[in-house]
């Protein structure tokens, strides 16, 4: 368990990387928009995974910005909804770096497998959980060839899901997967 220096349990782990992370997200042009690229690579995790919402997710100093996203009804796509959209019922782009598990997994440099999330005490009092109704969670790293933690790919589910070492073993292939399209990305210069 992480605490603050008064002694306090911190959902959300310190991120002494993010700096680097955001210069490094800047130099790639990556963070701030919806990229049709990501959104199909979140359609292609979210087949592969039977899992309703999956996302490719950036994460700086003070929120994570989903710029690829899949949702079951598909109706963010092409558009960047704001956190405002997303208090009203709609899906957004946009959380709070204190929302979720993807930060935990950024911290770590590995891959998360929360199969009911109220499990774990640490996790089960995130926010996602009451606020969306998350229950299950699987995410993997996204470290790309400087060796920095640019984000995650996950998936998530409404209902406990037994995603086991199979799934496991899919979502770390996946963010290899991505990673690699990714470079290719950086080396044509796009």
């Amino acid at each position: 368990m992480m605490y603050d220096p008064t002694g306090h349990l911190l959902l959300t782990p310190i991120d002494p990387e993010a700096p680097a992370r955001v210069r490094r997200l800047s130099e790639l042009g990556f963070g701030d928009r919806p990229d049709p690229d990501f959104d199909r690579f979140a359609d292609h995790l979210a087949a592969v995974t039977g899992a309703p919402y999956s996302m490719v997710n950036f994460i700086d100093e003070n929120r994570q910005y989903f710029a690829g996203l899949h949702t079951p009804s598909g109706a963010h796509k092409g558009c960047d909804l704001t956190a405002a959209a997303a208090s009203s019922g709609a899906v957004s782009r946009f959380m709070a770096r204190d929302h979720g598990y993807c930060p935990h997994v950024v911290v770590r440099r590995k891959a998360l497998v929360l199969e009911d999330v109220c499990d774990y005490p640490r996790f089960a009092g995130n926010p996602v959980v009451d606020e969306i109704g998350i229950r299950s969670y699987l995410g993997a790293p996204l470290i790309d060839r400087t060796g920095i933690a640019l984000g995650t790919i996950c998936v998530v589910d409404t209902e406990p899901r037994p995603w086991g070492r199979a799934g496991l073993e899919t979502i770390k292939a996946l963010a290899a997967e991505l990673v690699g399209q990714i470079h290719r990305r950086e080396d044509r210069g796009i």
